[in-house]
């Protein structure tokens, strides 16, 4: 039987619904039901979303959104061990601690790089079209395997871990897949098709100068905008990208996607949108500044740009 991408979505979808179980058993909870809710529509979507209608899903996704923005998704009490209980635990298993974590990438490379050779009776073991995230799942699967023997503990208490970092991010866990999809509705809304008549209307595109210049600052900018460069990446690609530097200019479309890429990249460091890389750690850390991480990243992210620019400019053409 081949190991295909569903399940991953079924293992996804299975740890969500135990989480969605747990959170309303817990009293300590002050919003557990709407908290419950919300996670157990996000496991309902993973367990069976391709069977549902198109529309259900999307009604479920717009609960969800709502749940979330108006503060519906609360953080539970999660019981600790004692800090000396964990400082005789990390004693006794020194670098060993890093094995299991390390196993993820290690797994999930090998499985890719040999899926070829993985087989029974000539039928691969792994989705030859989904390679990576079936191995990313069985690297994962057997890294917890590795945990509760080397930490003694039980997968029980690795779905209790795994509640308390689904608490701890919140509602941001889902954000880049729902801006994912975002991109996806603005590219068949013709959005793309609306930057690209306001950016040639309004702007001289005849310099490619000028155009890579759009093109990348238009990256960065949709980015800050939706919070994700693979949702402002089919709206500014289509819009600028394909027509002008493409069809007009001649670029290479690998170059100008990645570059593209890159620049959607740095304004995912300058927006609290992208709350996953720049709100979450903040809270994590308990910085008093809840926009310290953005901060922190604006020079790197400013020049990077420029740079963007330059390179795409001079490397269009390779």
């Amino acid at each position: 039987m081949i190991l295909n991408v569903t399940y991953l979505y079924y293992l996804v979808g299975f740890v969500l619904a135990v989480t969605a179980v747990m959170t309303v058993r817990d009293a300590s909870n002050p919003k557990r039901y709407t908290s419950a809710l919300f996670w157990g529509i996000y496991a309902l979507i993973f367990l069976v979303g391709d069977r549902l209608p198109v529309r259900v899903v999307g009604g479920a996704a717009v609960i969800m959104a709502l749940v979330a923005g108006f503060g519906g998704v609360g953080f539970g009490k999660h019981g600790g061990r004692k800090p000396e209980d964990y400082v005789a635990s990390a004693k006794r298993l020194g670098n060993k601690l890093f094995v299991p974590a390390l196993m993820i990438p290690v797994i999930t490379m090998l499985g890719t790089v040999f899926s070829k050779q993985l087989s029974i009776a000539g039928v691969p073991l792994l989705d030859p079209k989904n390679v990576t995230f079936v191995a990313l799942g069985v690297g994962c699967v057997i890294s917890l395997a590795v945990a509760c023997w080397l930490t003694r503990e039980t997968p029980v208490q690795g779905m209790r871990e795994s509640r308390r970092l689904t608490d701890s991010l919140g509602w941001a866990l889902v954000l880049p897949q729902m801006l994912g999809m975002l991109g996806l509705v603005f590219a068949d809304a013709g959005v793309g098709k609306a930057v690209a008549h306001v950016t040639t209307t309004y702007i001289n595109m005849d310099g490619r100068f000028v155009a890579v210049a759009v093109y990348v600052i238009g990256m960065a900018l949709f980015t800050i905008i939706m919070g994700n460069g693979f949702a402002a990446f089919p709206v500014m690609t289509g819009g600028v990208g394909v027509p002008v530097l493409v069809g007009m200019y001649h670029a290479n479309p690998a170059v100008m996607a990645a570059v593209g890429m890159l620049s959607g990249y740095c304004g995912t460091l300058l927006t609290p949108m992208a709350a996953n890389f720049n709100i979450v750690p903040a809270a994590l850390l308990e910085l008093p500044d809840k926009n310290a991480v953005i901060r922190a990243q604006v020079p790197t992210s400013l020049i990077l740009l420029v740079v963007n620019v330059f390179l795409l400019y001079f490397l269009m053409y390779l």
